[in-house]
């Protein structure tokens, strides 16, 4: 699992079908910026929980995805 902030979203007018009605969010986790599937109703500036590789595709039902908005954080703790 990953932590980023939502720093922007894509939108594609065609996709696959079973990506219909999904929502797609630009996060940025400080090494890279990852495109994921938003499943919390996230927004920009929202500091998020990602899950990736096949997690984030069993939870968002087996869809081709590679990382999913799976948490809104309310804050984070060090140490």
């Amino acid at each position: 699992m990953k932590i980023g902030k939502v720093i922007g979203s894509v939108w594609a007018t065609r996709k696959a079908g079973c990506l219909a009605g999904q929502t797609f969010l630009v996060v940025d986790t400080g090494k890279e910026d990852l495109v994921a599937a938003d499943q919390v109703g996230a927004g920009p500036g929202d500091r998020v929980l990602l899950a990736t590789g096949t997690v984030a595709a069993r939870f968002c039902m087996d869809a081709p995805i590679d990382a999913a908005v799976v948490a809104i954080l309310d804050c984070k703790q060090s140490g």
